[in-house]
């Protein structure tokens, strides 16, 4: 079910921002990679565990650079951070014990995630210089 509603909620969201304008401006997506990035953060807060908040900071910060880079250099690093981040919620509990991750976070963020990494590799496949931050700024708006 978490995966239903992972995409029923990336559908939304990616629906949303297209609707009303929020994806004509570059940094709508970049601002989604850390958004998703902290919620284990988070988790870690909530389950008590300074070795996971430790972790889970790092981690975050990864995102937080690549959002950065992706944003300043080229929107297909923010796809492959969403799709990314998506992937690495498969493998997560794999690599970190997070006492407060909810069982089915896990599936609704992979969910989320590459739902929303898929919506802006098809925005960037339909607006080819929306990609690069120089073909933005010589192309218009």
């Amino acid at each position: 079910m978490e995966y239903l509603i992972g995409v029923g909620l990336g559908i939304a969201v990616c629906v949303f921002a297209a609707a009303v304008g929020f994806d004509r401006e570059r940094v709508f997506y970049p601002t989604l990679v850390p958004v998703v990035a902290t919620y284990y953060i988070l988790f870690a807060v909530m389950g008590n565990s300074m070795l996971a908040l430790g972790w889970e900071c790092l981690v975050a910060g990864a995102f937080f650079v690549s959002a950065v880079v992706g944003f300043k250099k080229n929107l297909w690093l923010i796809a492959a951070a969403l799709i990314g981040h998506g992937a690495f919620d498969f493998f997560h509990h794999l690599l970190i014990h997070n006492p407060g991750v909810p069982s089915w976070w896990p599936g609704f963020c992979l969910s989320f995630d590459i739902l929303a990494g898929a919506f802006l590799v098809m925005l960037l496949m339909r607006r080819p210089n929306f990609a690069s931050k120089a073909e933005f700024h010589r192309g218009g708006k």
